[in-house]
């Protein structure tokens, strides 16, 4: 055993004794969920905070997700490394952007703590920094060909086609590549566009506009509450718009710790995105969201969250926090909700119109959450009642262990769902049952 598994044993069992305190000074008894929340009040857990992640297990040959009643899954594609996020290409091609947080300088006995976790959940190590073609060929639902689309980035995520240019959100920048339909890779060199800040919340979420005039990049920011001050989160914790015809980026919407997910919603065609909330308050406080995004909206972070709750933690700003716009639908505490896509109400039977997120799980708080993709029903253009599972079985009973985490979400060319597991190094396909 090395010294950073020897660690993280000791980490998990401070950890456990943590929690049990916690516990017993009262744990919520529901999820923090939907328009109007019941938040409990905030409970700082100052420099320890809860540190609970399951040991990464991987698959057991013939184990899959639980699908829903009415629903089946099968995997699309196995044998990846760290499938995050899913794009489906024009010709029906899906793209799967590998990609893993990287190791950080270390500067804190909690930090050291956190990293040595994190590699036990197979959160951290070394990044592929590609994305793969999956090719399903002959229509049965599994890709029975694959290729290197690209390669030698740096921690790529998000993807976009718009005319003959194909972007990647990478990291530290936006960048383009010539785009050729029916490719199994990319020729020529990527372009850089526009520069972002690494680290930190390293994923760089993309969405090109209805009207192929622009692209959305979400990103995350340095810190959990600016703890490495205010200059270090400049340009973060926001949604960016690139203008593609000027080459300009600008902040469309700030104060959004982690938004991470983008989707347009038809009816109204506004922008949406799903933000992981801060840390260290408590088991529902404050919960992870879904909502809107207005342009030049701000949204709390990190003076305040939800309805101008003041996190006590940061230094006072009242002007900022009386401009806060309350987030639509709340989505439980720690979920890290990360995946978002449309899904048209005739994809799988029994599910409406609405919002599919994939919910990542949680590591601060005493009993995990997420570990489960979600669907929130919408209509006229709103979220319309709780979420309800559309995937679950990603964690063991008793907590111990993950199986997979469920990432980014998106509708195949046959309306299948598909569904990157990073942990499990599987895209899942779900259809009706």
């Amino acid at each position: 055993m090395d010294v950073s598994s020897a660690f993280a044993r000791v980490v998990a069992g401070i950890g456990a004794a943590t929690i049990v305190v916690r516990r017993m000074s009262g744990v919520p008894s529901q999820q923090a969920l939907g328009p109007r929340p019941e938040i409990p009040g905030p409970r700082p857990q100052g420099n320890l905070p809860t540190l609970k992640m399951p040991t990464a297990r991987g698959w057991d040959a013939g184990r899959t997700p639980t699908p829903a009643p009415g629903l089946k899954v099968n995997a699309f594609a196995a044998g990846l490394k760290h499938p995050r996020w899913l794009y489906v290409l024009p010709n029906g091609d899906v793209l799967a952007a590998e990609a893993l947080q990287q190791d950080q300088p270390v500067k804190s006995i909690f930090d050291y703590a956190m990293v040595a976790t994190m590699r036990r959940a197979a959160a951290l190590g070394v990044s592929p920094n590609r994305i793969t073609l999956l090719r399903d060929a002959d229509g049965d639902g599994v890709a029975e060909t694959r290729h290197v689309y690209v390669d030698g980035l740096n921690q790529p995520f998000g993807m976009a086609v718009v005319g003959d240019a194909f972007y990647v959100g990478n990291t530290d920048a936006l960048v383009a590549f010539p785009f050729e339909p029916g490719a199994t890779k990319l020729k020529g060199l990527g372009r850089k566009l526009a520069a972002f800040k690494p680290g930190g919340h390293w994923t760089r979420s993309l969405l090109a506009s209805p009207d192929a005039a622009s692209i959305y990049v979400g990103v995350g920011s340095q810190t959990n509450i600016a703890d490495d001050g205010f200059a270090a989160e400049e340009g973060r914790a926001a949604i960016h718009r690139y203008d593609i015809a000027s080459g300009a980026c600008e902040i469309f919407a700030s104060g959004l710790r982690n938004p991470v997910g983008l989707a347009f919603e038809p009816t109204g065609g506004g922008l949406w995105t799903v933000v992981n909330e801060r840390d260290g308050l408590g088991d529902e406080t404050p919960p992870d969201y879904l909502t809107s995004v207005a342009e030049g909206g701000f949204y709390g972070w990190p003076y305040c969250y939800w309805d101008r709750i003041v996190d006590e933690r940061v230094p006072a700003n009242p002007a900022m926090v009386a401009k806060a716009l309350q987030p639509d639908f709340a989505l439980g505490g720690h979920t890290a909700s990360l995946g978002l896509c449309w899904m048209p109400a005739d994809t799988l039977p029994g599910f409406g119109d609405g919002m599919v997120i994939g919910q990542h799980g949680s590591w601060n708080r005493s009993t995990l959450s997420g570990y489960r993709v979600v669907h929130v029903p919408f209509e006229a253009g709103r979220p319309a009642g709780p979420p309800r599972d559309i995937l679950t079985g990603f964690l063991s009973p008793d907590e111990a262990f993950s199986y997979g985490r469920p990432v980014g979400v998106a509708i195949g060319p046959d309306k299948a769902l598909l569904v990157a597991d990073d942990t499990g190094d599987v895209v899942w396909r779900v259809t009706g049952g």
